[in-house]
């Protein structure tokens, strides 16, 4: 049964239009990427970071544009998806069947947060896999160089990556659920995209300021910067683990505050 609703979901999400053309740019974000530093040649190399080290190493292609992607583009598409799986459902009068259906509420919130872990995953991973196709074409590609300045195998950079990914994607499940419990409070799905849009906005302007440190590491944005260490050798894991950690935290609020909402919601 629960089974068949979560691949229901994953399906209904794919048919919708707009969950189309936001994998299609997706898509076109690292070839885009592999095509600008390949045809700067030697000077699309450069500056601080990741940014150091791409030039002639395909393979940092995907976490590039992941990196880069997550600061507004990946939040964007969770809030898509979050807006749609309750806000839209309420605005076409979906929602209210679903309420009065005999089944639990609580269940049919988890199905709408499998149905946007689902789609970021698959988002995420096809983004590294075109980045990594696109990056070897445009970039080449004899291993991985790290920040640190070491060479991993092909098959070490690949590992990297599929971390990467997985880190990504619970960072993006977690605005993902922060929207969704502003979803279950509207039946308009733009008031939950132009919420998160503007928290996310709002956090990494805060993160800004030397004056506000004591606010930083409630703000999720902060961890942003410390997933670049899984590019370094060895890996430092406590960056990782922090951002981690308090991306769970902002799943928890948000899966808990939908909850609430929908628990006491009227049919």
């Amino acid at each position: 049964m629960i089974t068949r609703q979560f691949g229901s979901e994953v399906r209904w999400m794919l048919r919708r239009p707009r969950t189309l053309i936001g994998l299609f740019g997706l898509v076109l974000v690292p070839i885009i990427i592999s095509f600008g530093i390949w045809t700067a040649g030697e000077d699309g190399g450069g500056g601080p970071g990741l940014g150091a080290i791409i030039q002639g190493n395909g393979m940092v292609v995907p976490i590039f544009t992941l990196f880069l992607s997550l600061n507004l583009l990946l939040p964007l598409v969770a809030s898509i998806w979050a807006a749609d799986g309750l806000a839209g459902e309420a605005q076409h009068g979906t929602l209210r069947g679903l309420l009065v259906a005999p089944v639990s509420r609580v269940r049919l919130l988890f199905v709408k947060l499998f149905g946007l872990t689902a789609m970021s995953l698959f988002a995420v991973t096809l983004m590294a896999v075109v980045g990594i196709i696109a990056g070897t074409a445009f970039l080449g590609m004899n291993g991985m160089m790290t920040l640190s300045g070491t060479t991993l195998s092909t098959g070490e950079g690949l590992l990297r990556i599929a971390f990467f990914i997985v880190l990504v994607t619970f960072q993006m499940v977690s605005i993902g659920a922060v929207a969704l419990a502003v979803s279950s409070t509207t039946e308009h799905p733009l008031v939950v995209q132009a919420a998160t849009m503007t928290t996310i906005i709002v956090f990494q302007v805060l993160g800004q300021f030397p004056s506000l440190d004591w606010l930083h590491p409630f703000l999720i944005t902060t961890g942003f910067p410390g997933l670049v260490d899984v590019m370094r050798d060895p890996m430092p894991l406590n960056q990782i683990w922090d951002s981690t950690l308090l991306a769970g935290c902002y799943l928890l609020i948000g899966t808990g505050l939908a909850a609430m909402r929908l628990i006491t919601k009227d049919s």
